[in-house]
């Protein structure tokens, strides 16, 4: 693997923390490849906004309307 910088004048640290993150990546990538099967997406999973429960209606409910997170 052949990395050249470009603009700027990184330190040796930054480098190979850059280096580190590429190759961290790149390994991960790899073992998804080989038949894993891809980590499911928390965010888009449905089950995510329901795991609370809603406000009850009520004259004051739309004060209390929101999104849980």
């Amino acid at each position: 693997m052949m990395i050249k910088v470009v603009r700027g004048n990184p330190t040796p640290e930054e480098l190979a923390a850059a280096l580190a993150v590429v190759q961290a990546r790149a390994a991960s990538l790899s073992a998804m490849g080989s038949g894993a099967p891809a980590p499911a997406d928390t965010w888009s999973d449905p089950a995510r906004v329901a795991r609370h429960r809603l406000p009850a209606p009520g004259p004051t409910s739309w004060a209390r309307t929101y999104w849980p997170g």
